[in-house]
């Protein structure tokens, strides 16, 4: 037996053929269960927080999400991070390494508490932060005691403190970074750098 179709025929047949084909491609042929499949977007339920990279001078803009039922004691999960796309900086852009954030914060290996070595020791002891900041504060007084100069070989007044310096971050604001620095000059010290330099 063969099939006789003329040519109009044949068109017609393949337009229908392609029309079909397509709905069902797009998704309309079966609707119901391509609707049961599909899944919730997981960032739906998701906490949204703009933060910053913290890793070169760039300072890119990130979203962090995280999860957690917002009760009292409960701490949220980051469970995700991605670039602002109204950054102005990075336009939702991120490196390898600020694409990899994640990472760095799940990481088993991140220090997440104080750490002290007392002299002599060979091993690092967790300590409070209470602890941390006052020893910290209490050698830097210390140092600065013994170091400050207040005068010049001139008898000019510069009120130096030679021995220490400080090291910034270029992930805070304007704003914040001026506070620093008038903190830090505050104390003398005229070893400054921020990481925006590097």
């Amino acid at each position: 037996m063969q099939l006789e179709v003329s040519r109009r025929g044949f068109m017609r047949l393949g337009g229908a053929a392609l029309a079909t084909s397509t709905m069902s491609a797009l998704g309309f042929g079966a609707g119901e269960a391509l609707a049961a499949s599909v899944r919730p977007f997981k960032l739906s339920r998701a906490t949204e927080t703009r933060s910053t990279c913290p890793y070169c001078s760039v300072s890119c803009g990130t979203l962090v999400y995280s999860l957690g039922d917002a009760s009292k004691n409960a701490r949220a999960e980051i469970m995700h991070i991605e670039g602002d796309p109204d950054h102005p900086v990075n336009r939702g852009t991120l490196c390898p390494r600020g694409a990899a954030i994640l990472d760095f914060v799940r990481s088993a290996q991140r220090l997440k508490h104080p750490m002290h070595r007392a002299p002599g020791a060979k091993e690092f002891k967790r300590v409070s932060w209470d602890f941390a900041l006052d020893r910290v504060a209490k050698l830097m007084k210390e140092d600065r005691d013994k170091n400050f100069v207040a005068k010049n070989n001139d008898g000019v007044t510069v009120n130096r403190w030679p021995t220490a310096a400080a090291f910034t971050t270029s992930t805070q604001s304007n704003e914040a970074g001026l506070v620093t620095y008038k903190v830090l000059r505050g104390t003398g010290i005229v070893g400054i750098e921020n990481q925006a330099r590097i």
